[in-house]
């Protein structure tokens, strides 16, 4: 657990792993990198490490650069300065496909080809796993079967991707990333579009996936009560930097989503989970007389 960000000298190649004060490396790490787009840095000398075997929320305000680090973290966005450290070496060591099999992601937003079909969408997924000599396989068809029942789609299995709702397009994206097979799996907001049960439905799966089947899932959200609830460990930032990293338990009050959201609130334990939950104190209503 940490109260304000810190930095760590970044170096090329092999590079020790990352401590995470869990007692197990983080495979995946940012060391003091500056990340931005163009001219504009949302962060600079950043260094994270994302505990291995976690649920890892990323919470903040809007444009504090929750998103920017997730695509650092995946290499969709080059840092100018440091490097993200995947596997003891920097991610931009590795070919495309090498880092396609050891992380997935589920960006902000996607974009289907036109006219295909959702069980070719999450089909998609099985490509880092396609070789010169390794077409599909039985193995492939089962990693598919299996995500798409985990999301619940099987039933739109043959309909047009264009045809879905908001909320059914991105189940069948999170279908996808599921498809891939990955230990690490990197979520942008994967709860957009969703109803509250379906919501609620996904963060049950992705808790599943990381208690059952061992994965790391590091997901941005903007409900922090979910995060509170559904994360074991969340990155609270704000203005480009981390303001406190740790258990739920450990880093949610009053003072610290004041500090991160300026929201004034009390927080309670939620009566079903027992983990924080945040009540915002907004203005009194008037009882009338």
């Amino acid at each position: 657990m940490r109260d304000a960000p810190g930095a760590a000298a970044g170096s090329g190649g092999i590079v020790a792993p990352a401590d995470t004060g869990t007692g197990r490396e983080a495979r995946l790490a940012a060391r003091s990198v500056t990340i931005g787009y163009d001219q504009r840095v949302i962060s600079r000398d950043l260094s994270v490490a994302i505990p291995d075997g976690s649920f890892t929320v990323i919470v903040g305000p809007n444009a504090c650069g929750k998103s920017t680090l997730l695509r650092a973290l995946s290499r969709l966005l080059r840092p100018s300065g440091g490097e993200v450290i995947l596997d003891g070496a920097s991610i931009a060591s590795y070919p495309a496909k090498e880092v396609a099999r050891r992380l997935g992601l589920l960006p902000q937003t996607s974009i289907a080809p036109e006219g295909i079909r959702v069980a070719d969408l999450v089909a998609r997924g099985r490509y880092p796993h396609q070789k010169l000599l390794r077409q599909w396989s039985r193995e492939d068809e089962a990693a598919v079967v299996a995500a798409m029942a985990a999301t619940r789609v099987t039933p739109l299995s043959g309909r047009l991707v264009d045809e879905l709702s908001g909320g059914q397009r991105q189940r069948v994206w999170v279908a996808m990333v599921l498809a891939q097979e990955t230990p690490l799996l990197l979520l942008d907001e994967p709860t957009t579009f969703l109803d509250i049960a379906h919501q609620i439905e996904l963060l049950e799966l992705l808790r599943q996936l990381n208690r059952e089947r061992g994965h790391t899932v590091v997901a941005v959200l903007h409900d922090l009560n979910h995060a509170c609830r559904y994360a074991s460990h969340i990155i609270a930032m704000r203005e480009g930097a981390i303001v406190a990293e740790g258990a739920p338990s450990a880093i949610v009050n009053a003072d610290l989503v004041e500090a991160v959201f300026g929201l004034p609130c009390m927080v309670i334990a939620d009566p079903v989970s027992h983990t924080p939950l945040v009540i915002p104190r907004g203005t009194p209503v008037e009882q009338p007389d």
